[in-house]
């Protein structure tokens, strides 16, 4: 079945920087366009970057634009999301999506938190 693991979330302060992981299996990974999605308390999911299968652009929020990259390597099935000039209001639950026929399928998410 399809799993979806991330990492990498934590404390940091503002400014700094996060690398987190999302190891994909049960799935085609390298056919599959991946994103990040984050949900702060008291506010809805939101879509944060998209990358697609092989080649094409990648495609950010413009709250993380210029601040996020999205990441993938195929030979290992896994989707990062280096994340620097990190602000408080980054602060959320950060999930790994894959959308496959039509159907959502979402890791168990990984906390940021972005404070001093």
């Amino acid at each position: 079945q399809v799993q979806l693991v991330e990492s990498g979330g934590g404390l940091v302060q503002p400014g700094g920087s996060l690398r987190l992981s999302c190891a994909a299996s049960g799935f085609t990974f390298s056919r599959q366009p991946m994103s990040w999605y984050r949900q702060a308390p008291g506010k809805e999911r939101e879509l944060v970057a998209t990358i697609p299968a092989v080649g094409g652009s990648t495609n950010y929020a413009d709250s993380v634009a210029g601040r996020f990259t999205i990441s993938r390597d195929n030979a290992k099935n896994t989707v990062f999301l280096q994340m620097n000039s990190l602000k408080p209001e980054d602060t959320a639950v950060y999930y790994c999506n894959a959308r496959i026929s039509w159907h959502d399928y979402w890791g168990q998410g990984t906390q940021v938190t972005v404070s001093t």
